[in-house]
């Protein structure tokens, strides 16, 4: 048996109860339940910003924003990698820490900001993503080793998108074809697809402001996974599975397609592979059932 990994945690806002992708923190908190791992939350965390904080919020507030996070995190879990599942936030964290990292002025900025809530950013701990420690930390051999009712019989679109790929992306995966999540269902049972849309964008705010443009690359999406046989969407960003799924209804109105097709997290196919049920991969969590993985949850 692996010994117990623990990590510090930021969740992010998209994740919190009742929010958008609170389905997301459920079933890893029981993914990480399976695979032995504590996630220490990072106390009174921010938001990252997000894309508004590069819209309009300036550069040094936007660094200083993730900052926060870190210094927080370094103060009350020192010693641990932080992680974040949320793309998003995964993202702004990793950025601001590199531009920290290469910029004394930038730094001494941010400090200056911070000294005056009584905190301090000193870089010392690594900011990743949930994917990179499941990759990295575990590999597919030995999540595969957990696994109790394999995704037999099911066809999943590893979707990618762009936040978890770009300009970092995990050590070892291509830009243009990363295969971590096909490896990863693959490692659970279950048969990853292979299509040309995985590290499409989403459209991510365009959703709101430009959606006939969002809902033109959501189409292409799905109607790559489902000419190629997937039966299901899997992707580690929030953003990309709130989109991807909320919006095919619009997306049927605008172009007289009949898309109804589950988005899922690797959490949730984590957890199902693992024995847990509907309730701790919080299936109920989505807009369009994911049936398939509910009947394998349902097995006794």
């Amino acid at each position: 048996m692996m010994a117990k990994k623990t990590y510090s945690f930021y969740p992010g806002c998209s994740s919190q109860t009742k929010a958008s992708s609170d389905n997301y923190l459920k079933s890893t908190n029981s993914m990480c339940k399976y695979l032995d791992i504590e996630l220490k939350e990072i106390p009174d965390w921010n938001c990252c910003g997000a894309s508004i904080g590069y819209a309009e919020g300036g550069e040094l507030p936007r660094i200083t924003l993730s900052a926060r996070n870190m210094a927080l995190s370094e103060q009350h879990n020192p010693g641990m990698d932080l992680v974040a599942t949320c793309a998003a936030c995964w993202l702004s964290t990793r950025e601001s820490k590199e531009r920290l990292a290469h910029s004394s002025q930038t730094l001494a900025d941010a400090n200056t900001a911070l000294n005056e809530a009584g905190l301090t950013y000193k870089g010392n701990q690594a900011a990743r993503h949930m994917a990179e420690v499941l990759v990295e930390d575990f590999g597919f051999d030995e999540l595969k080793k957990g696994v109790k009712n394999p995704l037999q019989g099911i066809k999943f679109a590893g979707y990618v998108g762009c936040q978890t790929n770009r300009p970092f992306g995990l050590a070892g995966e291509s830009f243009e074809n990363p295969v971590y999540l096909d490896n990863l269902i693959e490692a659970m049972g279950g048969e990853a697809v292979s299509y040309d849309q995985k590290v499409t964008c989403c459209g991510g705010a365009l959703a709101f402001s430009e959606p006939e443009k969002s809902q033109k690359q959501i189409k292409d999406i799905i109607e790559s996974a489902y000419d190629h046989g997937a039966e299901m969407i899997v992707t580690p960003c929030p953003l990309c599975q709130a989109n991807v799924e909320i919006y095919q209804g619009e997306v049927n109105k605008r172009f007289g397609t009949k898309f109804n097709i589950p988005v899922m997290y690797y959490s949730q196919l984590i957890t199902v592979a693992y024995g847990g049920s509907a309730q701790e991969a919080a299936l109920d969590g989505q807009l369009v059932r994911a049936t398939k993985l509910e009947e394998i949850a349902n097995k006794k």
